[in-house]
């Protein structure tokens, strides 16, 4: 699903009014009914509804909302906050509509004293500002959106919260922003939905189609990429009825130290579950019983070394390597990840402790393989790239990092971002915080390392490996729950991750 910035968002509705053709204020009428239809799911007749309009045409689809509550028989109440007496054309027609029906109560809102007492019970709707807003809110419609804030009604925003910046950073403090419980995003999700910040200011997302013109959609090139389920189904290759083990890779995990051997058991199964042929783990010798109870479908090769990793394995009969869980900072770990760094040139991801030792030896990193893909939580980006005052400030980061050293950079979290070499970004759809746990990481890097083994493209294994990882979190937290969910449980529930995306 594209996200695409204010201006070709505002491009899509012209082209629409011109190319379906509509007029605007039909345009208008359509994304009305839809965000009705969704409300009057959630509400009963009992409740009153408080629809808090700006004179713009976010203004003009709460009248339309309001118009078609109030036809349902639901009480409706118009709060037309007036910061500006110049109203659009769409909001100035849907107000005269609205005027005509008896029932719907219009309140005009110039200062604080005009605010009305709200119920606790009622629903508001926030359609006072759109994502088109460029400055801080302040005077009357900041005073209308503290209002807001200190009722207990459930509050639902039409496209985007009002005060809320679609392609920046909002800081709280410079102006007024609704904390809406649901947002009813048109067409297309924005690019501040995706950060922590918002979270709380976003409540829960809905998507509301609005019949935006497919062509435009198809051919626009977007701020970012967002996904799910239907972008990620075409990348799953289908299996040869006459393949076998050889057919799918064999790759290397490099893994585990002492006291961190479960990091390279779950990589190790993960790996295995993705699909791959063969995997050889590397492990210090106090890792070998371990690993050959746990998961004897690996083979492996042993380190010289009792307690960490200190010497290179052959390389040559692997086409993939993963290195990074549990594997420790000893100088005889960082001097034989570096020796890896120089000799091997197929694709590699890197994690966990080999990205913290390229922290400490940013020279390095000119000479990853181009295509590498480092998989860093915000504390482990933070100390390859630098601090960073907020989440818009660290994607630039990420997207500087990933075009500079040519690799693809996956910043984990919650729509976990993948930026790629040519300055490409994509977020995550799958996952929930249930997979906020040890060992999480570990399963992604095993996945990816899989996928990479199979001759999925570095930017293939990225992202079907970032979205079944969230997938199969999905799966294990519907059967765990998100609060006892475990590691182990993504990997168990990856094979009905992949059942999911092979469907049809």
């Amino acid at each position: 699903m594209k996200i695409l910035d204010v201006t070709k968002i505002r491009e899509a509705d012209s082209y629409t009014i011109e190319n379906e053709p509509i007029t605007s204020i039909d345009l208008m009428e359509r994304a009305g009914k839809n965000c009705t239809k969704w409300i009057t799911k959630k509400l009963n007749k009992k409740q009153e509804v408080y629809i808090f309009a700006g004179p713009g045409n976010n203004g003009g689809d709460g009248l339309v909302i309001g118009r078609h509550l109030a036809k349902k028989g639901y009480r409706v109440h118009i709060v037309l906050v007036l910061f500006t007496e110049n109203f659009s054309n769409d909001f100035r027609k849907n107000l005269e509509r609205i005027q005509q029906i008896d029932e719907v109560k219009i309140l005009k809102v110039k200062s604080k004293k005009n605010l009305p007492q709200i119920p606790a019970e009622s629903l508001i709707i926030d359609s006072i500002f759109g994502s088109g807003l460029s400055r801080p809110v302040k005077g009357v419609a900041a005073e209308a959106i503290y209002h807001i804030e200190q009722s207990q009604a459930i509050v639902v925003s039409i496209d985007i919260p009002s005060g809320l910046f679609a392609d920046e950073y909002s800081d709280p403090k410079k102006g007024a922003i609704v904390r809406a419980d649901y947002t009813l995003s048109l067409q297309l999700p924005k690019f501040s939905f995706m950060f922590s910040e918002n979270e709380f200011i976003i409540g829960e997302l809905v998507i509301i189609p609005i019949g935006l013109h497919p062509d435009y959609l198809n051919k626009v090139n977007e701020k970012a990429l967002l996904i799910n389920l239907i972008e990620a189904k075409p990348l799953l290759k289908t299996r040869s009825k006459f393949s076998h083990k050889g057919s799918y890779g064999h790759a290397l995990l490099i893994a585990g130290s002492y006291g961190k051997i479960g990091a390279a058991v779950l990589a190790a199964k993960a790996s295995l579950r993705s699909g791959l042929g063969l995997l050889t783990t590397h492990t210090p010798k106090e890792g070998v019983n371990i690993m050959q109870t746990a998961i004897p479908e690996s083979m492996l090769s042993i380190d010289e070394h009792d307690e960490f990793f200190s010497n290179l394995p052959d390389l040559s009969k692997y086409n993939a390597i993963g290195i990074g869980p549990g594997l420790g900072t000893d100088k005889q770990t960082q001097n034989s990840l570096k020796l890896i760094i120089q000799e091997f040139n197929g694709p590699m991801v890197l994690d966990a402790d080999a990205l913290n030792i390229l922290s400490e030896n940013k020279t390095w990193l000119s000479f990853l393989t181009a295509g590498s893909i480092l998989t860093p939580h915000p504390k482990e980006f933070e100390r390859l790239a630098g601090k960073s005052s907020n989440s818009f400030e660290r994607i630039k980061k990420q997207m500087d990092f990933a075009v500079k050293y040519q690799v693809y950079v996956v910043l984990k979290g919650a729509h976990s971002s993948i930026a790629t070499p040519q300055g490409k970004l994509f977020f995550n759809a799958s996952g929930n915080p249930g997979m906020a746990t040890a060992g999480s990481g570990d399963v992604l890097t095993g996945i990816v390392l899989g996928l990479l083994a199979q001759n999925y493209s570095a930017l293939e294994a990225t992202i079907l490996g970032v979205f079944i990882h969230g997938l199969a979190g999905d799966k294990a937290a519907t059967k765990k729950s998100m609060q006892a969910m475990i590691a182990g449980d993504i990997i168990d529930y990856l094979g009905k991750a992949f059942q999911e995306l092979g469907e049809n």
